[in-house]
């Protein structure tokens, strides 16, 4: 279920009335949670929070630089986290979460899936979310990119 939607608001419109309650409540985690410097938008036919190219326009697609999105679709929802698999940390504290809340992660490189809000435990969703900031997202690209050349 890629969207057309060029606006969060037409996006959320859209959704019926689950979904956009769902959508709704864990992007108010995401958005809450969000480093300064990134921006919220529709792209890739999702909700995306990205580095605007105003902050960072060398990107290897001349697109904003992708750091997390959120998406109904149709089997479930998804909420990308472009980088996390790259943090060993990050990702064995977001295992652990999830199986003392008693939930399954349904994950697979980037890509958190979940069929109902309560399949998330949002406050780690928050701290997941509130771990990289802009500058150290930058750093990681700019070096994955500086290997990608040699």
């Amino acid at each position: 279920m890629k969207s057309r939607a060029s606006t969060v608001a037409a996006y959320l419109k859209e959704l019926p009335a689950e979904q956009r309650a769902v959508i709704s409540a864990v992007r108010k985690t995401v958005v809450a949670n969000l480093p300064k410097g990134y921006g919220e938008s529709m792209s890739w036919g999702m909700i995306a929070y990205e580095i605007p190219l105003s902050r960072f326009p060398g990107t290897h697609n001349g697109l904003p630089l992708l750091y997390a999105a959120l998406a109904a679709q149709k089997n479930n929802y998804a909420l990308y986290m472009t980088w996390a698999y790259t943090e060993p940390k990050l990702m064995a504290r977001l295992r652990e979460h999830f199986k003392r809340a008693g939930k399954k992660l349904d994950m697979g490189k980037a890509c958190l899936r979940f069929k109902k809000l309560e399949d998330l435990p949002l406050d780690t969703i928050g701290e997941v979310i509130a771990a990289m900031p802009v500058e150290k997202y930058l750093e990681r690209y700019e070096s994955s990119r500086n290997k990608r050349k040699s």
